[in-house]
């Protein structure tokens, strides 16, 4: 298994993936809006909006700077998943959403796919030195509040999201982030 930064490559793969979700009627987390960028715009303008969620210098004021990739399955370059990396946070992520967002297809979940994922996302956080990573998750999913605890989340609350119209549950995953001398 391997993050990939999305390019064109992967653009047939990817909207396979997020027909996927909707074939199933699944919630789609973590994907840098792929899935509203292919129903109201293109790829090609998804791609050029992931290239600029990294230019740093000219993140609008109400967004924030984030890292989207692809988790590909190396033997197959399957998409099994999505990872969004926020490298801030704004008021409403910091009480909402936290550091990391993230989905797995349907047909691939219940494979500890989520949970290699997230870790190999904790360790893009490591390098950029995010010492306290957030994660939320709706309280009612328990499959993602079990990667999250896997991956030595502990709950630090739980609350009424007016937002999402959810019970959500707040973790934070502490990091030992060795320094370089």
């Amino acid at each position: 298994m391997k993050l990939v930064f999305p390019d064109i490559t992967y653009k047939e793969k990817s909207t396979e993936y997020i027909k996927e979700f909707y074939d199933y009627g699944s919630e789609i987390n973590g994907s840098g809006s792929l899935d509203r960028y292919l129903s109201e715009s293109t790829y090609e303008e998804w791609l050029k909006k992931v290239q600029s969620d990294i230019d740093i210098a000219n993140i609008p004021e109400s967004k924030v700077p984030a890292l989207t990739y692809f988790y590909v399955r190396e033997d197959d370059e399957r998409i099994v998943g999505m990872i969004n990396i926020r490298l801030a946070l704004n008021d409403f992520l910091r009480k909402e959403c936290g550091h990391i967002g993230y989905s797995v297809r349907p047909t691939e979940r219940r494979k500890h796919y989520a949970t290699m994922m997230l870790n190999d996302g904790l360790k893009v956080c490591d390098t950029l030195g995010i010492k306290e990573v957030l994660i939320s998750c709706d309280k009612d999913n328990k499959a993602s509040s079990g990667v999250i605890k896997n991956c030595g989340g502990v709950l630090k609350n739980e609350f009424y999201s007016e937002s999402f119209h959810e019970m959500l549950q707040m973790y934070v995953i502490k990091r030992q982030i060795d320094s370089v001398e």
